[in-house]
């Protein structure tokens, strides 16, 4: 399998963000706050710190292990475990997405 470096990784919207915007998934982007449904960190809500593309997977801020020697490294988790809960509208270009508005 060829890898692709141009990924986007998309999540489910909560219920709330599908009535608002008309879409059941959106791509996940860094400053999201997602919520996680499955594996062991389930129930766990917290801001995307990171996004590896290559891999498919999201690091959660607070989702962490403890090192042997002493300090603590990310858990990456699958983006399709996750349920976005509040997006980061900073970029004018991911909140006309939302919209339906299209520039030409």
């Amino acid at each position: 399998m060829k890898k692709r470096d141009s990924w986007t990784l998309h999540a489910t919207l909560s219920k709330d963000l599908r009535e608002k915007y008309g879409r059941r998934s959106f791509s996940v982007r860094k400053g999201d706050i997602v919520k996680i449904m499955r594996g062991e960190f389930k129930g766990i809500e917290g801001k995307v710190v990171r996004v590896f593309r290559s891999k498919g997977r999201l690091a959660v801020e607070g989702v962490t292990k403890e090192k042997v020697r002493g300090g603590t490294i990310p858990i990456k988790i699958h983006a399709s475990k996750v349920m976005i809960t509040a997006l980061n509208l900073d970029d004018k270009w991911r909140r006309s997405k939302l919209e339906g508005e299209e520039k030409e």
